[in-house]
């Protein structure tokens, strides 16, 4: 394939992850495998630098929909900004480690966790329709600063399906509505991927050539999938939600159980 193959097929690629992400995270389930797929064979194949580029693509559009929720709906900022300062130091480290190990491994465990997901969303009909908080500030500041370490370091570490997490991490344990989790979300992963992004900078693990047209392209499709979610509401994000996890089920059962 030509270079302007490649940057157009990526470029298509990343518009739809930009939507997809800003509703429901799993953008990374698109943009990731595309890259896998698309990246020249010419080129040095290292993980790092398909991570690298994967993020600088992410963080446009994540903080495009960042953007466009906070002026729309209300954040609970003081427990999402610790929860973001724990998730950038969390997604750090991950980055680090990933450097030196496989983050393939991880697959098993993600599959049993969006399984997990998936079963208790799909039966709990009523979860995330209605905002209701069920912890005090500072208990809610508390497990913030402990989901977004936690999420963080999975982000720097592999990354797809982190916003996803984050959703269901808000909507099922701090009892937020799927709309206001999908807000918070953005702000959380707009840390994590900023972590990791300037690991990957430093160490020379992003292609510009490719991150810069991607990245224009994942800002159009956040900027439409915000509009959707927030013009359409909980249960639009809520169902969306659950098609994205049931896509990265298929998606990770094929490569755990397939092969």
């Amino acid at each position: 394939m030509s270079e302007l193959g490649t940057i157009t097929g990526l470029g298509g690629f990343a518009l739809l992850a930009g939507l997809v992400d800003a509703v429901a995270g799993g953008g990374g389930l698109i943009q990731l495998p595309a890259l896998l797929l698309l990246w020249p064979a010419g080129e040095a194949t290292a993980l790092a630098a398909v991570l690298g580029t994967n993020k600088f693509s992410s963080i446009c559009g994540t903080g495009l929909a960042a953007v466009q929720y906070a002026r729309r709906v209300p954040l609970h900022w003081a427990s999402l900004l610790p929860a973001a300062g724990a998730a950038l130091a969390g997604s750090w480290l991950g980055a680090r480690v990933v450097t030196g190990l496989n983050p393939a491994l991880l697959r098993p465990l993600i599959l049993g966790l969006l399984v997990a997901v998936a079963g208790y969303t799909f039966a709990r009909k009523d979860l995330g329709r209605l905002h209701a908080p069920r912890f005090s500030p500072r208990q809610e500041r508390w497990l913030g600063v402990a989901v977004g370490a936690g999420i963080g370091f999975y982000d720097g570490f592999f990354g797809p399906g982190t916003g996803s997490f984050l959703i269901f991490a808000f909507v099922g344990l701090f009892g937020f509505d799927f709309l206001t989790a999908s807000a918070g979300a953005k702000v959380i992963n707009f840390a994590t991927n900023l972590s990791a992004l300037a690991y990957f900078a430093a160490t020379d693990h992003i292609r510009y050539r490719y991150a810069l047209p991607m990245a224009a392209c994942n800002m159009a499709g956040a900027l439409l999938g915000a509009r959707l979610a927030l013009g359409r509401g909980n249960r639009f994000v809520r169902g969306f939600f659950l098609v994205v996890v049931t896509a990265m089920i298929l998606r990770y059962g094929y490569e755990v159980l397939g092969r």
